[in-house]
């Protein structure tokens, strides 16, 4: 017998209809937000970044292939990492129905991180991915636009990310000790190298050939982005989570 509370018919519809009337009224600010996005300032980008991409050399301009628009994927996937982030690669998985519509609306998808090329492209292999991934190993983008932390910031205990400041550093030996074998299991570093990168999204404008930065979002606010969240928010038991439960998609037979 469950526990839940049950009821009739009638009384689903009645509470659902009630429902309906928030879903709407968070659809509607969704669309202001949305608006309030586009009207941001955008800010010209003077820095000649360069990547890696399987096609050569590319700048920043370059990654936009023809189009006016372009959006990049913060990959955490650090030159030290083992393999990429399983959490940023739960949100790649989404990436490749969209890429093609995106591209063919205006809007050049990238994801970029810090690894070497060769790194990254051996793992989009390993998971069957296909989306475009540059590599910006020894540039300074990832820094600059708020996902990689430098030496001196994270022993000064003041990190930048998400528009504040916070200490990653864990707070007593037990803490450090738990988790460096969890980023150890994970990506094959330890918890200082793993936590120096970040993930985000970041977009960007091409007009009368000068490239602007016209958005950034961390953390929580790329939840829209993790494709099996929007549905677990729809199934009768939600996020129902403790814990770091998710592993890639090649991982789950073996655990």
């Amino acid at each position: 017998m469950t526990g839940h509370k049950t009821g009739t018919r009638e009384e689903w519809l009645a509470a659902r209809l009630e429902l309906l009337k928030a879903e709407k009224e968070l659809t509607r600010r969704g669309d202001e937000l949305a608006r309030r996005r586009q009207e941001l300032p955008w800010v010209r980008v003077d820095k000649d970044y360069r990547f890696e991409t399987d096609e050569g050399t590319a700048s920043l301009a370059d990654l936009f292939q023809g189009r006016s628009q372009l959006l990049v994927y913060h990959f955490m996937f650090g030159p030290d990492y083992t393999a990429g982030c399983p959490s940023c690669s739960a949100i790649a998985d989404g990436f490749n129905g969209s890429v093609v519509h995106l591209a063919h609306h205006d809007v050049m998808f990238w994801a970029v991180s810090r690894a070497p090329l060769a790194q990254l492209l051996s793992y989009r292999q390993r998971m069957g991915w296909s989306f475009p991934w540059a590599s910006s190993y020894g540039s300074d983008f990832n820094f600059d636009f708020g996902v990689a932390h430098t030496e001196e910031e994270w022993e000064a205990g003041v990190v930048a990310y998400n528009f504040g400041e916070e200490d990653l550093r864990p707070a007593t030996a037990d803490e450090k000790s738990s988790r460096d074998a969890f980023t150890r299991s994970i990506v094959g570093t330890d918890w200082r190298t793993y936590r120096r990168e970040g993930p985000g999204v970041s977009a960007f404008a091409l007009q009368d050939g000068t490239v602007y930065h016209t958005y950034s979002a961390y953390a929580r606010g790329l939840d829209a982005l993790w494709g099996m969240y929007q549905w677990l928010d729809r199934a009768p038991l939600g996020r129902n989570e403790t814990g770091f439960w998710w592993h890639r998609h090649d991982e789950y037979d073996s655990r």
